[in-house]
């Protein structure tokens, strides 16, 4: 019987090629957009106005000073707003819509992502770890759905001959996907909270 432990890298390493082609996507649709938000900066102070009318600004400059109410704030918006809302139940109805919708959202936070300030650029040093770490969580649960979608599709490929067999197993995929992308989540939850908390400003003094 496998370990319980083992299951995701036994669906990663069976898969791998797939892995490897959506680290691939998501990374590079988050630089693409980071590279228009470069080119037209007038996008990212969109985006940025954005937050402040729906209130998402204020709630961050409320919350910044106390790392913990703020990680919780991060992993409740990361697994509830983007796995559940964005990936995974959208991946559920139609097949790989998650992966799309998924696609869109990492275009728009490259464009976000682009500092408007000098503080701005030293805030995105310990940002970026915290992108790295979150994207691997996402990309985990792209990976779960893609499965989804192909066993739907395709029964054959998960060795079942009815589509609801197939997507069972796609389920049962992103099942064990599901426990470390949100191990990942909780990490770059506490790392975005504490790191914007602690290291920005001596980063930003160290720097000037």
């Amino acid at each position: 019987m496998r370990a319980p432990a083992r299951r995701p890298f036994l669906v990663i390493s069976g898969n791998r090629r797939a892995y490897l082609v959506l680290n691939a996507l998501a990374y590079g649709l988050t630089l693409v957009g980071f590279l228009i938000g470069l080119a037209f900066p007038d996008l990212t102070r969109a985006r940025e106005s954005a937050m402040v009318e729906d209130g998402t600004a204020a709630l961050v400059t409320q919350l910044v000073d106390t790392p913990p109410l703020f990680a919780l704030m991060i992993l409740a918006v990361n697994v509830l707003r983007l796995s559940l809302l964005t990936i995974v139940l959208p991946s559920v109805v139609v097949p790989f819509a998650g992966l799309v919708a998924f696609g869109f959202w990492a275009v728009q936070t490259g464009i976000t992502l682009v500092p408007l300030t000098a503080d701005g650029w030293v805030a995105l040093i310990p940002h970026s770890l915290t992108l790295v770490i979150e994207l691997q969580a996402y990309i985990l649960l792209l990976l779960g759905v893609y499965l989804h979608g192909v066993f739907w599709v395709r029964p054959a490929a998960a060795g079942v001959v009815r589509h609801r067999q197939g997507y069972l197993q796609g389920l049962r995929r992103i099942g064990v996907l599901a426990p470390p992308a949100l191990a990942l989540l909780v990490i770059g939850a506490v790392w975005e909270a504490y790191s914007l908390r602690y290291l920005v400003h001596p980063l930003g003094q160290w720097l000037a």
